[in-house]
Order: C-alpha cells, then sequence, then structure tokens
C-alpha cells in the first residue's frame, strides 16, 4: 500500500479528550502545594487545585503522542519533590519530573524492555512504586515482570537500575500495589492466576477449580534481585489491591476487592472480610452484588481511612481496629475491618483526597467534580459493619447487608470541571447568526448525561452592573500614588461633564480630587510619585499630592483632539493637526517639549508606551492620522518628534496602543503596536525597539464598527481589550506564549479599562450603554464555551430540525428499568417505609434491572428556551436506534421525523424480537411532535436517510426504501448489500454509500427505472466503521472504532460507468472480486488521532469561510482535517514535521511516525499538534530548524499560525479571521474544491462575492476580492482548475442555441474596438442567446427548464478574436428555491462550449479579449467606484480609461474576483492549454454616458479583458500605443 498520497490534510486538535484515565497526586513543584497529574488519551496534564477558592486550575498540557497506560508518583527518601512514572505503549519505562520555573516535563530516565504497542506480554499495564520510593514494578498482563531500583547518584541525581526480573510464565495478572513495609526491602503484592492446567485440560474442570491467589514478591535489596516470598489464595472475583499503611503508621497489607466483599489480608496476619453493602429500595434488586470499581486511602496524623466506590457510585469507609497494647499503642495486629456508607459521587475512574480537605473525582463519564469534605461521616446514623459477623473464608456463605441511599452529607460539591466524555454525536450549525457557527453535542451516559452547545469565546465572571444617571463616553481608574496597591477612582467622562467615583466597600461619588468636572475628559494618569493629570478639551490639568493644580491651556481657537499618558509622558494632538509633548521634570512638574510637530492631517489617535524598567521614558509615539496611516515619532531627547517609520493602513486608525507582550519567537518580551481601524479591522504589528520600524503586521476583523483598545492585565500578564461590535481578548497563551484574540462571552463594550480592589484584585470596568460593568476573565486556557441542556439517558443520536433551531434526541440505556415499570414497583404493596423513596437520578442513577431498556425521545431548543420541550417514552422494553427527518415526495414534501426502535434487544450476541420504524409529525413549528404510525420490521433499523423523497433504512445487511402509506410504510426496493450489520448511510444524487459495522463501506447505486440497488465498489480492507461523511461525489471520509481516520476515493472511472443511464446491468454482471463488488477503493489518506471518531461532518467553521471536515471522538476529542491548497505548503509543513519528531522527540519514547501509523502507515496527513509545538522549543532548536528551513523563526510561527487561522477560521487559538484581512491570500482559499480535483472549486457562479462579504464599506470589500483575486490568480498560474469536462452534446442536451439577429453592440464600445483593432460590423459580429428552457436529466430523472439564459456576441477574427458578453442570467440565479440546475450551467463553460462551435475547435485558441458592457451588477460598479475615489489620479474617461494587471495590482485582482471577473478567470484556468498557455490577464475599465433612449441618464461601465502570456509586457495590444501611459 503506497504511502504517499496526491491528496493532503492537516490534522489539528480543537479540544484534547477530556476523559480522565488515570489521576495521581503529589508535590511535584517541590513545594507543599499538592498537584494533580491525569492521563486524558494521549495527552499529559498538570492541575493545582486552589484550597481558597475550591477551584482547579489547569497548568500544562502536554501530548506524548503515545498511549498512557499507567501513571505513578514516587518521592526518593529525604525529598520534597515527587516525580511521575509513566507506562505507555513505547516498551519502555519513563521518568519524569514538572518544572515549574519552565512550566514543562522534563524527562529524566527513558529505559526501554520490550518491543512498543500494547502488548499481552510486554510491561506496561500495571505499575507500582514502593511507597518509600526506592523501588517500582512494571508487569505486563501476562508473565512477566520487571523491577527497577530507584535511587540518587553523588550529584543528588535520580538514577535508575538495569531492570530486575520477576517472570512468570502462563499466569495472569489482576492487580498490583506496593506494600508499605517502612523501610524492610520492597514488597509488592499481586493478584495472579496460573492458567497452565486449564490450558492443558480440554474438559474445563480446571477452569472450576483454578485458584486466584495473592502473592507477595520481595526486592532483596543486598542480594539485588527479586523472590517469590509469599501467596495464599483469594476470592475468584477480587479485582482490586489497596495498600494498607504500614511501618509506624499502621498494619502493612493490603484490602482484596472482590464481588460483594473486602478482605484484608497480609503474611502472618489473619483475614478479616466484610460484605459490600447493597442499596435498598423498591426499585433495587435485593440479589443483585456489588464491586468496587475505585478507591483511595488517606494518612492522617495517628489515622487512616478508605473511600471505597461501588459500580452504582455509592462511596463506602473503610477502617481498620488494631490491637492496642497496655499503653494504649496499636500493636499492628488487626483486631477488625469496618465499613459503613459514606456518601454518593459520580462513578470514579480514580479517586484523589488532597491534604487540604478536598476530593477530586475523575468521573468515568460526564463532568469531573471537586468536592471539599464537610466531615468524616464518624457522627451519623448509619450502620456500620464489622469483620467480627462475617467469615473470612472467601468460599463461605454470609448474609446480605443493606442502605439506605440519601443526599451528601460528608462532602460539598465546589466545582465541576467540564467534560464531554462519552460524545456521541455532533452537528455543526449557525443557530444564532453570530460570525462563527456552533457545535452542538450530546455527551455523557445515564441520568448525567447532557446536550452542550459549544462556542468560541472567553468565560467572564460579572461582578458589578449598575446603571448611571446617563450615558457615558469613557471610564479610566486611577490610583494615587505609584505604590497604592488598588485603585482609588473611578473617573467617568460625559459629554459635557466628568463624574469622580471613589472605590471602597462601597463605590461613591467624590468632589473633592482636583479633577474638572465641567468638562469632558480625555485621558486620566496617575503620574510620577503621587500626582494626578486630566487631559480635557481646553487643556491639561496636573494635581499635585497636595491638592496644588497646575494648568495647561490649549493655545486659542484650539483644542485637544487626542491624548496619551503614561506614568512620565503625556503627549496631546489639537485640532490644528499639531502634537504637543511633556515629560516629568526631576521636580515631578510637566515640562512642555518646545517644538511641536504638525501633521499632515487630522490627528485620530496617539499610543505612548509603558516606561521600561531603569528609563526614564518611553521610546516612541505613535500617531495615527485621518490619511490612514500611522507614524511613529521618536521621543528621543536628540531627535524628539521625529519620523521613524510609518504604515499605511486601509482605513483611518481609531485606536493605537504601544504594548511589551511575552513573545513566543523571542523567548522574552517584545514591542508591539496594537492599531485599530474604523473598519473594524484590528492590527499587531512589531515596533523594533531600537529603530522604530514596523514589521509582521497581522490582522483581524473584529466587526463593522470602529475597534477601540485599551490596555489591562489578565493573571498579571499585559493584555489587549478590543472593542467593536463583540468584546475582545489579546492576550499571551499562558504556555505556549503564542498571541491569542479571543472573543469575550459578556456584552458588546464601549470604553473599557484595568479595575483592582480589595474585593477584586484584578478586573476590569467597562461601559455598555448607560451601565457601568465591573468583571473579571478567571480562565485563560480554555476558549470553548459550553452550554448544557441535562437529558434523561444515555443520548444515541440526534437530527436538527431543517427549518427551526431545534434538535431531536434519541437516548436509550440498558439494564435499566423503565419509567413504567419503576411507578409500577414504587407504588407496589409490598414496598415499606424507607423503600419507595425516589432519589434524583443525576445523583444516585438509575435503579438496574438485566434485560431491560430505558429509552425516550427529546425534543431540544439549544437557543430560546435552553430546556427540553417534550419528552416521549417509549414502552414494551423498546430501545431507539436511529433517527432522521424525511420530506415525503408523496406527502407534498411535508417533513416528518422517523425514528426506528428495537424491541427486547441484546447487545452481545445481537439479538432482538422485532423492529419497528416509527412516524412522527411535526406540530407548532417542530416544538412538539404527533405519532402517526409505525411500522415492524424483522430486526431493528440500524440506519436511516433521506433519499429522493423517500426514506432509505438499513435494517441487518440489508437495505431498503420506503415510501409514507396512510397506516405504514410501503417498501418499494431492497437488496443486499453488505455482509454484516448496516450502521451508517450517506447519500448524493442517486449514489449511496453504506458502512457496515466490521467491512467498511460499500459504493451503492440507485437505477430509478428499474428500481434497483446495485453495489459496485467496496474498500480492500475491513474497517469497523463508526462514523462516515461524503467530502465530494467519490470520495468519503471516515473513522473506525479502532481509533482510526481515513479518506477513500471511487475511481473516476468506475464512478462514470456507475452513473451511466443504463439499466445497471453491466454492473449486476460484472464479475465479482473476492466474494465483494467489481471494484475497489483507494486510500487517499490514513491517520491515528487514538479517539474512536463518533462523527464527521463536512462544514464551515466561519461564514464565508473554507470548508473543512469536523470529526468528533469518543472521550471528548473535538477535531479538524484541513485540506492544503497548494504542495509548497505540503513540502514545508512534511519538512517541519520531520525536524519536530528528532529535535521534539516524544515525551513517553513513542516513535511518532510509528505512533500515528499505528494500524496503517500514515498517509496524506500532516500532525498539526506536533507542528504547534514548534512555539515550545528552546531558542536554539528553533533557530536550527529554521536554518534548515532557510526562514526565520518568525516567518515559520507565522505560517503555522496563518495557516491554522486561515485554513480553520476556528475556535482553538485565535478568532475567525475576516477574508478581508488575510495577509497571504493564495492560503484563504475558497472550498474544499483545493482539495479534490472533482468538486466544488470549478463555480464562477458559486463563487460570486455577494454570498461571501459582510455588511462592510467599501474599502473592507475591496480588499476581501484582492485576496479572492488573489487567490484566483495563483491557481491560474498553477495549472489547479479542473481542466475541461463538458461537451458540445452536453449543450444540445440542456439548452436551446438561437441566433439573434435583435441585438447591437452598445455605442460606446465602438472606438475601444476600433483602437484594439477589432472589427465589429454586422457581418462580423454573431450574436448568440443560448437558452435554459428545455427539460433536462439529471441521471435518469427529468427536471423542468429553469429559464436561464446567456446572450453573448462572438467575434471571431484570428489574433483579435473576441467574446462581448451582453446578458447574462445564470439557472441558479433563475430557478426556484430547491429547483434542480442542469450539470452544465456556469457561463465560463457554456459561452466556452459557444465559442468552440462558432469559431471552430482549431481557431478557438485565437480568443484575445472578454468584453463586459452595461456593468448593472451593484457590486461590481461599487468596487469601480471605489477605484476611482481610492486613487484621486484615476479618472474615468470615455476610452482608453485606466488598465490593470491581474497579476501584480490589488485593483486587478479585486476586479477578477467581481461577478465580471471571476467568469473569465475559470475560463482561463479551465481552457488554459486550449489557449496556447494564455493565464495573464489584464483589465482595462472605462465608463461612458447612456446613449439608449428610455434609459435615465448616468454612467455605463466596461470592462475589456485581455488574456496574456507571460513573455508579453505590461501594455494592452493598442494600435495607438499611448493609451498605455497609466499602466499600473
Amino acid at each position: 500500500m503506497a504511502t504517499t498520497s496526491s491528496m493532503f490534510m492537516y490534522s489539528l486538535t480543537i479540544q484534547p479528550p477530556t476523559s480522565v484515565t488515570q489521576a495521581i497526586l503529589g508535590q511535584f513543584a517541590g513545594t507543599k502545594e499538592q498537584q494533580i497529574v491525569t492521563a486524558s488519551g494521549s495527552r499529559l496534564t498538570i492541575h493545582r487545585p486552589d484550597p481558597t477558592q475550591g477551584k482547579i486550575t489547569t497548568i500544562l498540557s502536554q501530548d506524548v503522542f503515545g498511549i498512557i497506560r499507567t501513571l505513578a508518583a514516587f518521592r526518593l527518601a529525604g525529598s520534597n519533590k515527587d516525580y511521575i512514572i509513566v507506562g505507555s505503549d513505547s516498551g519502555r519505562i519513563t521518568i519524569i519530573e514538572y518544572v515549574p520555573a519552565q512550566n514543562q516535563f522534563n524527562r529524566l530516565h527513558l529505559e526501554t524492555f520490550g518491543k512498543s504497542g500494547v502488548r499481552r506480554v510486554i510491561p506496561g499495564q500495571y505499575l507500582a512504586v514502593d511507597p518509600k520510593g526506592r523501588a517500582c514494578l512494571i508487569a505486563s498482563a501476562e508473565k512477566n515482570k520487571l523491577v527497577y531500583v530507584l535511587n540518587r547518584n553523588a550529584q543528588a541525581e535520580l538514577t535508575i537500575s538495569s531492570p530486575l526480573e520477576a517472570h512468570k510464565p502462563q499466569t495472569l495478572v489482576f492487580a498490583l500495589v506496593g506494600l508499605d513495609v517502612g523501610y524492610e526491602n520492597p514488597v509488592f503484592a499481586v493478584l495472579e492466576v496460573d492458567y497452565t492446567e486449564c490450558d492443558q485440560d480440554s474438559t474445563g474442570q480446571a477452569f472450576q477449580e483454578v485458584e486466584k491467589l495473592l502473592v507477595y514478591y520481595e526486592l532483596d535489596l543486598g542480594l539485588n534481585h527479586v523472590v517469590r516470598k509469599w501467596s495464599d489464595p483469594v476470592d475468584r472475583t477480587a479485582n482490586m489491591l489497596l495498600q494498607v499503611p504500614g511501618g509506624g503508621d499502621g498494619p502493612s497489607g493490603v484490602l482484596v476487592c472482590g464481588l460483594d466483599n473486602i478482605t484484608y489480608r497480609h503474611l502472618n496476619q489473619d483475614a478479616f472480610r466484610v460484605p459490600i453493602p447493597r442499596r435498598r429500595g423498591a426499585t433495587e434488586n435485593p440479589e443483585r452484588k456489588r464491586c468496587i470499581i475505585a478507591g483511595v486511602m488517606h494518612k492522617m496524623r495517628g489515622a487512616f481511612f478508605f473511600l471505597l466506590q461501588s459500580e452504582d457510585g455509592d462511596l463506602f469507609k473503610v477502617t481498620i481496629d488494631m490491637i492496642e497494647d497496655d499503653n494504649g499503642q496499636p500493636t499492628g495486629e488487626v483486631k477488625k475491618l469496618k465499613i459503613k456508607y459514606f456518601d454518593t459521587v459520580p462513578i470514579a475512574s480514580n479517586l484523589c483526597i488532597l491534604k487540604s480537605g478536598f476530593l477530586f473525582v475523575a468521573s468515568e463519564t460526564g463532568n469531573h467534580h471537586f468536592y471539599q469534605f464537610e466531615k468524616l461521616g464518624d457522627d451519623d446514623n448509619e450502620t456500620e459493619y464489622d469483620s467480627d459477623s462475617f467469615p473470612a473464608d472467601p468460599t463461605e456463605a454470609y448474609r446480605a447487608v443493606y442502605f439506605h441511599p440519601r443526599p451528601s452529607e460528608n462532602v460539598n460539591l465546589v466545582e465541576s470541571i467540564d467534560s464531554m466524555n462519552p460524545q456521541l454525536d455532533c452537528k455543526v450549525a449557525n443557530l444564532t447568526d453570530e460570525d462563527a457557527p456552533q457545535i452542538y453535542s450530546i455527551c455523557g451516559s445515564g441520568a448525567r448525561s447532557s446536550f452542550r452547545m459549544l462556542k468560541h469565546g472567553l468565560e467572564v465572571n460579572d461582578i458589578v452592573d449598575s446603571e448611571l444617571p446617563s450615558v457615558p463616553a469613557a471610564v479610566w481608574t486611577t490610583k494615587i500614588t505609584r505604590n497604592d496597591e488598588f485603585d482609588a477612582y473611578i473617573v467617568l467622562s460625559f459629554d459635557n461633564g466628568t463624574l469622580v467615583l471613589s472605590i471602597g466597600e462601597t463605590v461613591e461619588e467624590v468632589t473633592d480630587t482636583g479633577f474638572l468636572s465641567s468638562a469632558s475628559t480625555l485621558a486620566v494618569q496617575q503620574l510620577g510619585e503621587d500626582a494626578l493629570i486630566q487631559v480635557h478639551p481646553k487643556g491639561i490639568r496636573h494635581i499635585r499630592a497636595d491638592r496644588r493644580v497646575n494648568e495647561w491651556p490649549v493655545p486659542q481657537h484650539r483644542s485637544i483632539v487626542a491624548a496619551t499618558t503614561n506614568e512620565r509622558q503625556v503627549a496631546v494632538a489639537l485640532s490644528s493637526g499639531e502634537i504637543v509633548y511633556f515629560e516629568m521634570d526631576t521636580d515631578g512638574s510637566l515640562a512642555e517639549y518646545d517644538e511641536k510637530r504638525e501633521m499632515s492631517g487630522t490627528v485620530t489617535c496617539l499610543s505612548l508606551g509603558e516606561v521600561p524598567e531603569g528609563r526614564v521614558r518611553s521610546q516612541f509615539l505613535a500617531v495615527g492620522c485621518d490619511d490612514s496611516t500611522v507614524r511613529i515619532l521618536s521621543l528621543d531627547p536628540e531627535s524628539t518628534l521625529e519620523n521613524k517609520s510609518v504604515q499605511a493602513l486601509t482605513s483611518a486608525p481609531s485606536a493605537l496602543s504601544i504594548m511589551a507582550m511575552p513573545d513566543s519567537t523571542s523567548g522574552g518580551s517584545t514591542l508591539y503596536l496594537h492599531i485599530g481601524l474604523y473598519s473594524g479591522v484590528y492590527l499587531r504589528t512589531v515596533l523594533d525597539e531600537v529603530t522604530g520600524e514596523l514589521s509582521d503586521t497581522r490582522t483581524r476583523f473584529l466587526g463593522p464598527k470602529p475597534a477601540k483598545l485599551f490596555k489591562v492585565s489578565v493573571k498579571g500578564e499585559p493584555a489587549v481589550l478590543a472593542l467593536s461590535s463583540r468584546s475582545w481578548l489579546g492576550y499571551s497563551d499562558p504556555q505556549t506564549k503564542t498571541f491569542m484574540l479571543t472573543p469575550l462571552s459578556y456584552v458588546p463594550l464601549e470604553w473599557g479599562s484595568n479595575f483592582s480592589s480589595e474585593q477584586c484584585t484584578e478586573g476590569m470596568v467597562g461601559i455598555q450603554g448607560q451601565n457601568l460593568r465591573i468583571f473579571s476573565i478567571e480562565k485563560l486556557g480554555s476558549n470553548l464555551l459550553q452550554q448544557s441542556i441535562p437529558l434523561t439517558y444515555t443520548p444515541r443520536k440526534f437530527v436538527r430540525h431543517p427549518e427551526h433551531p431545534l434538535f431531536y434526541t434519541i437516548e436509550s440505556d440498558n439494564n435499566t428499568l423503565s419509567i413504567e415499570t419503576k411507578q409500577r414497583l414504587l407504588t407496589g404493596e409490598t414496598v415499606v417505609n424507607g423503600d419507595g423513596i425516589e432519589l434524583p437520578p443525576e445523583e444516585f442513577g438509575y435503579a438496574r434491572a438485566q434485560g431491560h431498556w430505558a429509552s425516550c425521545i427529546h425534543v431540544v431548543d439549544p437557543i430560546n428556551a435552553k430546556s427540553t420541550l417534550q419528552q416521549i417514552d417509549l414502552t414494551d422494553n423498546e430501545a431507539a436506534t436511529t433517527i432522521v427527518a424525511v420530506s415525503f415526495s408523496s406527502q407534498s414534501d411535508e417533513t416528518f421525523l422517523v425514528i426506528g426502535t428495537g424491541k427486547d434487544v441484546t447487545v452481545s450476541p445481537r439479538t432482538s424480537s422485532a423492529g419497528f420504524i416509527y412516524i412522527y409529525r411535526f406540530l407548532e413549528d417542530g416544538k412538539e411532535l404527533e405519532f402517526i404510525h409505525k411500522t415492524k420490521t424483522e430486526q431493528p433499523p440500524s440506519a436511516l436517510l433521506a433519499f429522493q423523497g423517500r426514506l432509505l433504512a438499513g435494517i441487518g445487511n440489508e437495505l431498503r426504501i420506503y415510501d409514507l402509506g396512510l397506516k405504514q410504510l410501503l417498501r418499494k426496493c431492497q437488496a443486499q448489500v453488505v455482509p454484516n450489520l448496516i450502521v451508517g448511510l450517506q447519500t448524493q444524487g442517486s449514489r449511496i454509500i453504506v458502512s457496515d459495522v466490521q467491512e467498511s463501506i460499500v459504493y451503492v447505486v440507485y437505477k430509478y427505472q428499474d428500481n434497483r440497488l446495485i453495489p459496485f465498489v467496496d474498500d480492500v480492507v475491513a474497517r469497523w466503521t463508526t462514523c462516515t461523511t461524503m467530502v465530494d461525489y467519490e470520495t468519503v471520509a471516515g473513522g473506525d472504532k479502532f481509533g482510526n481516520l481515513w479518506l477513500l476515493r471511487c475511481p473516476q472511472k468506475v464512478s462514470e460507468e456507475a452513473d451511466e443511464d443504463s439499466s445497471g446491468g453491466h454492473l449486476v454482471h460484472e464479475r465479482q472480486y473476492l466474494q465483494g463488488a467489481p471494484n475497489r477503493l483507494a486510500l487517499m489518506c490514513h491517520f491515528y488521532p487514538q479517539d474512536i471518531p463518533t462523527s464527521m461532518q463536512k462544514t464551515q467553521l466561519v461564514a464565508g469561510g473554507r470548508d473543512v471536515l469536523v470529526w468528533t471522538g469518543l472521550q471528548g476529542t473535538l477535531g479538524i482535517l484541513v485540506p492544503f491548497v497548494s504542495r509548497e505548503d505540503v513540502d514545508f509543513f512534511q519538512t517541519l514535521e520531520q525536524h519536530l519528531r528528532g529535535e521534539e522527540a516524544p515525551l513517553a519514547g513513542r516513535d511518532h511516525l510509528i505512533y500515528r501509523s499505528y494500524y496503517v502507515p500514515v498517509k496524506g496527513m500532516i500532525d498539526g499538534d506536533l507542528c504547534e509545538r514548534y512555539s515550545l522549543l528552546s531558542n536554539d532548536k528553533k533557530q536550527m530548524i529554521a536554518g534548515e528551513l532557510d526562514r526565520s523563526v518568525r516567518e515559520i510561527e507565522r505560517k503555522i499560525s496563518d495557516h491554522h487561522l486561515h485554513h480553520t477560521h476556528n475556535h482553538k487559538r485565535s478568532i475567525a479571521q475576516h477574508p478581508a484581512d488575510q495577509q497571504h491570500a493564495q492560503e484563504a482559499a475558497a472550498s474544499l474544491g483545493g482539495l479534490v480535483r472533482t468538486t466544488t472549486l470549478h463555480n464562477d457562479s458559486n463563487m460570486t462575492p455577494e454570498t461571501l462579504l459582510l455588511k462592510r464599506d467599501d474599502a473592507q470589500d475591496f480588499r476581501a476580492l484582492v485576496c479572492k483575486g488573489d487567490v484566483l490568480i495563483n491557481r491560474i498560474r498553477r495549472n489547479m482548475f479542473v481542466g475541461e469536462v463538458f461537451r458540445e452534446s452536453d449543450l444540445d442536451a440542456a439548452w436551446f442555441w438561437d441566433d439573434e439577429e435583435d441585438f447591437r453592440l452598445s455605442p460606446n464600445l465602438r472606438p475601444a474596438l476600433d483602437e484594439l483593432g477589432i472589427p465589429h460590423d454586422d457581418e462580423d459580429v454573431q450574436h448568440v442567446e443560448i437558452n435554459q428552457n428545455i427539460e433536462f436529466k439529471i441521471g435518469n430523472l427529468e427536471f423542468p427548464p429553469t429559464g436561464g439564459r446567456y446572450h453573448n456576441a462572438y467575434i471571431p477574427a484570428g489574433p483579435k478574436s473576441t467574446i462581448i458578453a451582453q446578458r447574462n442570467f445564470a439557472p441558479r440565479r433563475l430557478a426556484a428555491p430547491g429547483q434542480k440546475i442542469p450539470a452544465l450551467h456556469r457561463w465560463s463553460d457554456v459561452v466556452w462550449l459557444a465559442w468552440t462551435l462558432t469559431a471552430g475547435r482549431e481557431d478557438r485558441g485565437q480568443l484575445r479579449y472578454i468584453v463586459r458592457e452595461n456593468i448593472t451588477t451593484k457590486l461590481t460598479r461599487r468596487i469601480m467606484e471605489y477605484i476611482k475615489r481610492a486613487r484621486p489620479d484615476t479618472d474615468f474617461l470615455p476610452w482608453p480609461g485606466r488598465l490593470y494587471d491581474a497579476a501584480t495590482s490589488d485593483e486587478g485582482k479585486a476586479l477578477l474576483a467581481t461577478p465580471h471577473g471571476v467568469g473569465v478567470a475559470y475560463m482561463l484556468g479551465d481552457h488554459a492549454d486550449a489557449l496556447g498557455g494564455r493565464r495573464y490577464p489584464a483589465v482595462c475599465i472605462f465608463t461612458a454616458p447612456t446613449r439608449e433612449e428610455g434609459r435615465e441618464e448616468k454612467n455605463d461601465y466596461y470592462m475589456i479583458w485581455e488574456l496574456r502570456d507571460a513573455t508579453e509586457t505590461d501594455e494592452m495590444d493598442l494600435d495607438r500605443p499611448k493609451t498605455c501611459r497609466d499602466m499600473v
């Protein structure tokens, strides 16, 4: 199988897995503070619990690019720092430490012991450490155990020995723990089963008699070897061991947890056993036994206890009483074992008890919980059971004990940590009409399941929302002296005055501050040590500490229009355009610089940076003017106010801010100039601290309102608050230090400032209308906001209403009592007091019952009601399996909800008594469902899909087509198309993609005339498919249950044969290949992300953005696959990936390439998660890689960032970038068509900019079209178009040809044609109108005409051949909503075929000019007018007008992307070979007054496109060369 591909994707994780498989506790930072380290998939994360606030904060998360199997913490004797041992699939044992100074994990040791991968006999499945940190034992599931001695050398560095073997063949390991034996030889306890005799006994008798043993392995430190010290039989159901404290803290030994019992065992000690209490209640089965699934031991001063959790989530407190001596001191000999009910928490994979009195519950499903202990359960009324009443022999019977569960009393939930595990299905949709769509997901299990809406943004904690007497214009906060810890005043500026509020226990107005209250304020600053300044339109007010006020008045007839300040400098701009600069003297007074700098235009904004530490002034002043420029002026005493650099902008700047921020490129701090424009665009550019030069500009579109910028502080780091139609925060990522710009989940603000008080040490104050708001931002690590709606049972699938913002979920739980059964039991006569109480299932779960199903349907409104609107419970032990919304043609295209169910379903082996398909009608705009009827099937439907106005159903291995009847569904067609079970369906046209549960996918074609379903191509690999989506007509992306992602493509020839207008007999009778379909799919891409994909869809993550593939994983992963547009990008990222594999080797020792190729060699994929680790490398490694790539470090980081942002437009690193602000237009390509040669980019009618542009001004539209034109030019140059795909016969099949005699050329056009030497007499011009007024076919189906028409004039004149576009109306524009259009419908395709027929196939390549006359489209006219306004020297005159080269000028690129240029681009791109390689269009634009009668007087707009090759000059081919003088 070839590992190279013609298709490449960029794989990026938006949200890593949220399930926690391992959790350990320790002092990993070397301080007294404890941290929690968790493993989620391949990601290792360290969390810091905050006992004061009761919260958990993520410090660091790192992908180890390997499967983390086990974790353990250990500490060397005498040390204060814990280390981490990682057991993974690398075949190596890894010891790492957390380095808080660098906030990273550092690998100390990597020792190889076996092959890579998760294997039965390779250690890594179990890991245990000696409590004193002297040794660790790592074991496999069978046979092999290795012991490593841990020590330190003379330099106090951690050392690890060679492994000591403790192997025992034909032995299975079930559990492993290190014994607490003080400082005696380390001992490890293992649960083992020797299956030697079972292997040799064919009768099975030996298996019935086999014993499970508790075995002690002792490491003799003196002799340096491991011995099997002791073994003893234990309960056959034992599954878990817990360490009992030893030495001076307890008796040592282990707790052995089995089914329904817990036993204390130790060498030379008696055994003690207690039962696991069972729940008592009317709905509980009294005979159901429980087992322990998680446990934790906690030591206190002089005592210890265990918290053990059963499979219901109930916590039991287990204690051990020891025999005491005459002095009341414990002897170390166990007296009894005691157990009692403690509380109920969610079912956990791990429990951690912190010394600060908190309990961390790493939930198996749903959110993780952080509890605080209220008490330890010593003084409650719960019954305590001890071992005195129960036999210690595991074979002896005993009476069961019971308890009544109750609400929590001992622990109190203080924080719930979002987790989407398991994630079952996902949809991407923009239901709130925002600039980016939302992600809707169903996740969780049982009563803790939920429907979630995710959107991009930072969570904001709203503190104060207070209404003001009138609408303020601005707000500031200020301290009184430099050394103050908190702000003292809030200063509000109104149109006619200023209000000052004091900050204390209450906020109240003060009047004795020295501020001028009768004028509005432009700036407020704490100056020097203890002074304040107020800048107002008529002057500067300097307020001293003793309340003396110095006033600087502005010159007569002038006012201050802009101001900026820092702690030592002030600069103001006057209405006359002058800049006045002040500096603070040594005596604390403000000194004015003698000379003023006069600017060429009106100053709109100013900015001074903060004074660097050890300096007396900021070196630069940034000045923004209304001429759309920003100038950097020097403030050096020797060159004050001299110009250092200038940057031209697309519109006038509205705000500036010079700030030093952490920078991943330099590894330190970099000075940036942040720029906000009146067009709503934000720019960030590097400001050289020495020369003042501006470089490396990045842009973002914030919104249609002017952008305002404010310096703020978040988490002790500088940040920029950017305000437009939305509020944004620009900050440095806490881990990578890369700059991020993320919207706030908050109301739009008009002004903002820092805020600090005793109650809120780090917050912000803002203005929203007439309200004053104080808020803070707590979390920077997560920029995905989640809103949750609780569901009843485990959700399986969901579907969206086709018109309204509603969703419909199907939910079902196995071995769970249904509502009707539960109510019957609760109201039965046998219920006694206390048993009839129903506890909240979201806390205690549902009552379990073997063979029962609980299932329901929900109507969910996530936008308005934010809750479920209707619940329909299924009865008769039915469980919902699949759901779809279908529009039935036989019912006047009314849409119905169709749900498949199974009755008495057994999951394994797969059996059921019947299946049903339910039909529901939508009522009340979809808010209610009305049952219509149900149809019985032999098996439960496992996949449903709307198909050509009917229902497509996968039932078992049969594919069926149903129509809707009055009393039931009517079966129309069926075929057996897969060998096992259909689990997924996708369709386009008459093609159906069928997913088999274990045999990959099959392409099926439906032949309408013969009513036949025919499979014609399948896969060569047996993939256990979990999800699929169609990328295009021939390509399918999917995932399987082993955690792989793949893209498969049908061969072009096979695809065309399947779509031929025939009965499909050749497909039916074609020779099968290995009992399958006659043809095979080709593998295009393959990747191993390590999470099981549960959903995948092709979508856009921002309006008008590129198509990407969004996939979700079972463990809560959200990922995207982004197609590459150019081979240059592929080569760059492949090389970068190769270098990173060597320089940033995975932490756990797994080979990255082999890891991503777990089952199949990785193909056609770039690992974006690895590429993004480039910013975390040391500067030396960055420079080395940059040198190898022949680029600078900043260029590489920009390339990674640009590819990430421009292609995804999404949630992970920054905001969705607006097309108007993309710096590299080629990489902002238009659709997934760049990915595949057969799809959507060949669509000049779909690419009209009106469909992509948002509501912006002409300048923004112009920039957007420049980017789009740049994409088109690059695609033309690189021959990336589809090529000729239509023939003359296609034109005859769908279009009617009419030679028109009534049309005439515009009189204004004739002078241009004369100068160009183009003949235009009536006999030279052939007017042709081609109408789409005949019926056409798609497949075997006929469709009505659309009414589209193209009228053009054709002049075949040798080297001067010309097409003149006159009246053109595309079918897509004239077709009714939902009406089909013919495949041949685009202007460029239809006109090219007409030109071929007119000029002849041999002469068609001489086409030189394409003329667009009488342009009326608003967008094209606006862009032409904008070019005229933006270029004062551009004067549209009657011919020759103005000439632009589309390959080199922005004007030409913008015109190429207009509706009147994009068709030219596609004609060039698709037919470049026929045109002799002419790939370089130039356009001449001009206007002329209207001359036609009956039309109002105005200018007509014209374009003449000239098609050039690379050797031609920058002059249009004119008879009079003087008309080229205006060429750009």
